[in-house]
């Protein structure tokens, strides 16, 4: 039977654990809301400008622009967003599995996040460079991580450039995805950027809203279909990135927060159990030293 010493020791041990666990957990919510709103109210904005996007290109179907420009090579950039801390269950793990699997001979990387840094670096990884984008998630940031993926892009050093993330659907549920970012697809260009979470955006408040329900409207482009859409791809490629990084850091914050709180009843049930175990060894250690002095007793007498 275990040492009684022993079993105070570690259910001390195990009840500070909790506490730690609990109060990342308390930290991990309050995060996680923050970055769930943040990324929900940017979803609206985001499937605005896939809509102006589409009605553009239809007004513009002869431009030729390098964005848009589908090419025969296979050099491929991809960018994987992680995170930076760990205790986050299997969200890295997950994002890792899914990229590797993607990921083709004349693969490039480029991280946002020091997890998958290191960890595609110790598979000897072509990295080209690592980025640190710091809560709360701000669009200048993420503009410059785009602006110098769009650059390796025009310059022809890559044919592609994808974005590995992790798809924030619910609190208990982030899916990894991978998205292409370059060169901006025609077809893509109409596809809403919702990332799946169509049942989040509200219902439509007028039916004579065409925008809303989905009508068509009769723009009107100063000074011409062609210029505005030129202007508006870098903007689309910017916000596209921006909402990503925002669904991944929902996905990072709501996983760490199951993984605490996961971590914090299993310590409460071991504490349960070790107490339960230390109350029947001193029950047994209090017995045997009843049975002791009642044998002494019986010897003397």
């Amino acid at each position: 039977m275990a040492n009684l010493r022993d079993l105070r020791r570690r259910i001390k041990s195990v009840k500070n654990t909790a506490q730690i666990t609990k109060a990342m957990q308390l930290v991990a919510a309050s995060k996680m809301k923050r970055a769930q709103d943040q990324a929900v109210s940017g979803r609206p904005y985001a499937e605005a400008l896939n809509k102006v996007l589409n009605k553009l290109k239809t007004r513009a179907e002869d431009l030729e622009h390098p964005l848009l420009e589908q090419r025969e090579g296979e050099r491929e950039l991809l960018l994987v967003v992680n995170t930076d801390k760990g205790l986050c269950g299997g969200l890295n793990t997950n994002l890792l599995r899914k990229t590797l699997s993607e990921a083709g001979p004349e693969t490039r990387f480029v991280t946002v996040g020091t997890k998958l840094r290191t960890t595609l670096a110790r598979l000897k990884k072509d990295l080209q460079a690592d980025f640190q984008i710091k809560d709360p998630v701000q669009f200048s940031d993420a503009k410059a991580v785009a602006r110098f993926v769009t650059d390796q892009y025009l310059e022809g050093q890559v044919d592609r450039v994808r974005v590995a993330f992790t798809n924030f659907v619910s609190t208990l549920t982030q899916v990894p995805v991978v998205e292409t970012l370059l060169p901006i697809s025609p077809l893509a260009l109409g596809k809403p950027k919702d990332f799946d979470m169509a049942a989040t955006r509200p219902a439509p408040v007028d039916a004579a809203d065409k925008f809303v329900t989905g009508g068509d409207y009769s723009y009107l482009y100063e000074p011409d279909p062609a210029s505005v859409l030129v202007a508006l791809l870098p903007q689309y490629i910017n916000y596209t990135f921006y909402q990503m990084v925002l669904e991944a850091r929902a996905s990072e914050h709501s996983s760490r927060m199951v993984a605490m709180k996961n971590a914090t009843d299993n310590a409460k049930q071991l504490i349960k159990d070790l107490t339960l175990e230390y109350n029947k060894a001193r029950q047994a250690a209090i017995t045997s030293e009843l049975l002791e002095i009642a044998t002494a007793q019986m010897a003397i007498s």
